[in-house]
Formats: structure tokens, C-alpha cells, sequence
């Protein structure tokens, strides 16, 4: 015996298949695998190093952005070493102090392994979900990482601002934040890449 269902109940569970396979594809899309469109593009930073941009579209809202900056060059690095212990050794002789020689030793050191701590990054990642918010992450030479989470609803506007950086004009992207007490104000002001020069040679790219 077969039982028919009503006109209304065929059209919900005509409607109920039509969503499982919206959700299929889409669960498809996420997947690492297939549905990711990326490119990279190349550009140079303040000292003319290279800067490696990578944009990867997961789906219309979700988007992430790459930077990879450049490495610790061992050239530099060699040069201050160099000048700090050329240096001490000079104070050496002149002082005949063995202290002067040790300090200099722990001193390149210790700002060695802070200066990868803190300050050199070798990548800055971007991760833009329109539903959710932005997160920022920038990994360290020394392997820390450091992630920032904004949500969407605290972001008022994106904007390019602009700065004095030795003695010329740059421009970078920043993110500014709504004051929790009074919405149509600032309350912060988030800069998005460390990379200060990154803005000013995508322009000179396009132009």
C-alpha cells in the first residue's frame, strides 16, 4: 500500500533536499583541497627587500591575506657584531678591563635574541570572515606568534593613513575601532601591516 504525501508536505521535503545540497557544495568549498583560489604577487620593501603577498579566497566571505616578509639577512647581522666587538675590543686596550669583552659578548647576544623575539617578522597573515571579524597574526623570527582577533561589529571604517617615516611620507592600512561608549567616535586606531612601505610600492606598481 502505498501512502502519497500532501502538496504541502512534497514541497517541504523538496525544499529540506534543496538545503542539504547548498550545505554539501559549500562544505565542499572549505575544503583545502578544491575550492581555494589563491595568487601571489611580488613587491619590495623600504631597504628593497622582498615582500611576497598571497590572497586566498575560501568563499565570498571569507578572505586572507599573506605577507611574507624578508628573512634576517647574515650580512647585517655579521656587520654588527663586528662593530659591537670591534668596539669593545678598542675599550679593551685602552682600559685593559676583561669585563668589557664579556659585556660585549652577553649585550649582542641578549639584543640578538630580542630583537627576533619583538621585532623581526618574517610573516603577517589577514583573515577577513564578514560574519564574524578579523584576525591578524604575525609570526616572529624566533617562532612566537602573536594573534589579534577584532570583531566585526567594533570595526567602524578601514582607511589608508599616512606618517612621517624617515624624513619621507608613507602610507599604511589601518583599522579604526568604535568607542564602545559613544559609536560615531574612534576609539583606536589599528595598523594592519608592520611592513610601513608595503602601500606605497602597490602603488607605484599600479601607476
Amino acid at each position: 500500500m502505498v501512502t502519497r504525501l500532501p502538496e504541502a508536505g512534497l514541497e517541504q521535503a523538496r525544499r529540506l533536499e534543496r538545503a542539504i545540497a547548498v550545505e554539501r557544495r559549500a562544505v565542499r568549498c572549505w575544503r583545502p583541497s578544491r575550492g581555494i583560489m589563491e595568487d601571489e604577487r611580488s613587491f619590495s620593501d623600504i631597504c628593497g627587500g622582498r615582500l611576497a603577498l598571497q590572497r586566498r579566497y575560501y568563499s565570498p566571505s571569507c578572505r586572507e591575506f599573506c605577507l611574507s616578509c624578508p628573512r634576517l639577512s647574515l650580512r647585517s647581522l655579521t656587520a654588527v657584531t663586528c662593530t659591537v666587538w670591534l668596539a669593545a675590543y678598542g675599550l679593551f686596550t685602552l682600559c685593559e678591563n676583561s669585563m668589557i669583552l664579556s659585556a660585549a659578548i652577553f649585550i649582542t647576544l641578549l639584543g640578538l635574541l630580542g630583537y627576533l623575539h619583538f621585532v623581526k617578522i618574517d610573516q603577517e597573515t589577514l583573515l577577513i570572515i564578514d560574519s564574524l571579524g578579523i584576525q591578524m597574526t604575525s609570526s616572529y623570527a624566533s617562532g612566537k606568534e602573536s594573534t589579534t582577533f577584532i570583531e566585526m561589529g567594533k570595526v567602524k571604517d578601514i582607511v589608508i593613513n599616512e606618517a612621517i617615516y624617515m624624513q619621507k611620507v608613507i602610507y599604511y592600512l589601518c583599522i579604526l575601532l568604535k568607542d564602545p561608549v559613544e559609536p560615531h567616535r574612534i576609539s583606536q586606531v589599528v595598523p594592519v601591516f608592520q611592513v610601513l612601505d608595503f602601500l606605497v610600492q602597490i602603488q607605484k606598481r599600479k601607476h
